[in-house]
């Protein structure tokens, strides 16, 4: 049989994956819905599921080596819609989301995996990655989504590109010292990100230094991280799920946005250490099935995709985790698969399904050299 066609056992494994964390997602919201006695949250994401199961089954069908005549355009299009949130009243302070009606859609969610396949294009081109100067696009076309994204604000969605960048230029086999390039420039411009976040984000930032464990509970941007961690020491190593509450003080788990930015949390609290240390364990599966996938594809296009798929997705969940313990700011940035939201999910379902086209199609449309580089 050709090995382009040969069936990979990713195939049926990265899907796998993905339930379950849905399924342990819903647990969690479902939890945050029986704490704040308003039950609407599960149910409604389990109706996003099925949309987003659509979008991961139109992310397979479409081969994706199709998509290389699509992707400068959609990422043009999606610039587009970034600018056009400014343009729509804010919501809690926010500018992102465009009103559609029956939803509202996150453009900053789309451009993540725009990105991806607009970056996959350009750096499959070997000239394109193994001088510093054709590096300079990658790096320009990376700062106008952060710029525009973090100015809505949304600290957290932003800090995901750099990092996306960096894995699919280490991937595309870029020169040791462009990516310390990359990485040095990247530390340059964090002075220019200081200055145009919000107050309210530079807070953020500050309060993970500020914060301390023991006597009151905290005010100001310190109550969240406060409440995250004492959230999860409630669920202790078994969650109430086995042992109940151990508290009778509601105040002790009211926790904001539980269900969205910390539902690690209500995880944690329901199903203890086990179920905080599954979740781990099923991203930290899913990031071995994903670089597999981006091992055993010969096509250029297809590796760049599975290697950005997998930073993606890999760097938003350790940023989320991170946030919820107090070793790094509360950026508002979900937890893949897991948090309540429409847009993210069905964004992210989408993202898998790209994956799993190219673990379905990895071998080259036409004949050609191993996709491999040396100095």
């Amino acid at each position: 049989m050709h090995q382009g066609r040969r069936i990979s056992w990713t195939l049926f494994a990265i899907p796998s994956i993905a339930f379950a964390l849905l399924i342990l997602g819903i647990s969690g919201i479902q939890r945050g819905d029986e704490l704040a006695t308003a039950g609407v949250h599960a149910p409604r994401q389990v109706m996003w599921m099925y949309f987003a199961a659509i979008a991961l089954a139109g992310g397979v069908m479409v081969p994706y080596r199709q998509l290389k005549e699509w992707a400068y355009p959609a990422l043009v299009c999606v610039m587009i819609m970034l600018v056009a949130v400014y343009f729509f009243p804010p919501r809690n302070g926010a500018r992102r989301w465009i009103p559609l009606g029956f939803m509202f859609l996150q453009p900053s969610e789309l451009a993540k995996v725009a990105f991806i396949l607009a970056i996959s294009r350009y750096l499959m081109f070997r000239e394109n990655h193994r001088t510093i100067l054709g590096l300079i696009i990658p790096f320009l076309v990376t700062c106008l989504p952060v710029l525009l994204i973090l100015r809505e604000p949304d600290l957290g969605t932003s800090l995901l590109f750099f990092p996306v960048l960096f894995a699919i230029l280490f991937a595309a086999g870029a020169k040791y010292r462009h990516l310390g390039a990359t990485i040095l420039a990247g530390i340059a411009i964090l002075p220019m990100l200081w200055s145009v976040m919000s107050v309210e984000q530079k807070s953020r930032v500050t309060a993970v230094f500020l914060q301390r464990d023991g006597g009151e509970p905290q005010t100001g941007d310190g109550y969240h991280l406060w409440q995250s961690k004492q959230m999860l020491a409630l669920g202790g190593s078994r969650g109430s799920s086995i042992t109940g509450m151990p508290l009778d003080d509601p105040a002790a788990y009211r926790l904001p946005a539980g269900r969205t930015d910390f539902v690690f949390c209500l995880i944690g609290e329901k199903w203890g250490l086990p179920g905080t240390l599954g979740v781990l364990a099923l991203f930290a599966g899913f990031g071995l099935c994903g670089l597999h996938v981006a091992a055993k594809t010969r096509d250029p296009f297809g590796r760049l995709i599975a290697t950005g798929i997998v930073a993606m997705i890999g760097t938003q969940a350790l940023i989320n985790m991170a946030m919820t313990v107090g070793l790094a700011p509360i950026t508002g940035l979900t937890l893949p698969l897991l948090s309540y939201g429409g847009s993210s999910l069905v964004t992210t379902c989408l993202s898998i399904g790209l994956l799993a086209n190219v673990a379905l199609r990895p071998g080259y449309d036409v004949a050609g050299q191993p996709f491999r580089f040396t100095s």
